[in-house]
């Protein structure tokens, strides 16, 4: 974090390790509040299931102790949700309900909707946080495409390795 950094997004796989979830979720909030005590304001996280559920969860409990942080939730389209468990929608809801600004990158689904969301996340900020265990999908996609954009990217799934 040497230069100023305003905006931070997330990517992440929708299925994490369940032995890990507790370390994660307290290693992620370290990290957010220490970017929040740095100055930085801007949280953006793509509302899917997974990491990005914990992500944004853990923005709204560093909100508490910081209230110019926003949660911005960058969505592929109107009817994300489509085919979840009603568990996974309820979660989605409750965070929406929360979140300082939504954006929409499209109205309706398409073959490379969730691309577009990636890269609008990714153009926004200037860091970007990771659970990336994979070298394939959408994580895996976000990741390169931030690293070729010049930003920062930090993966927790190698600090979580590190001990």
């Amino acid at each position: 974090m040497e230069d100023i950094c305003r905006s931070v997004c997330f990517t992440g796989h929708r299925e994490l390790p369940k032995e890990k979830r507790a370390l994660l979720e307290e290693r992620l909030y370290v990290l957010l509040r220490l970017f929040a005590e740095e100055g930085a304001e801007r949280f953006l996280a793509g509302g899917a299931r997974g990491f990005d559920t914990l992500a944004a969860r853990t923005v709204l409990k560093v909100r508490r102790d910081f209230p110019a942080v926003r949660l911005i939730l960058v969505l592929p389209c109107l009817h994300q949700t489509r085919g979840w468990s009603a568990e996974d929608i309820a979660a989605y809801e409750a965070i929406r309900a929360q979140a300082d600004e939504l954006i929409y990158t499209s109205e309706q689904y398409f073959n490379g909707c969730m691309h577009k969301r990636n890269r609008r996340l990714v153009d926004e900020s200037d860091v970007c946080i990771a659970f990336l265990q994979s070298p394939v999908g959408g994580t895996a996609y976000t990741v390169r495409y931030a690293e070729s954009q010049g930003k920062e990217v930090i993966n927790m799934a190698r600090l979580l390795e590190n001990g």
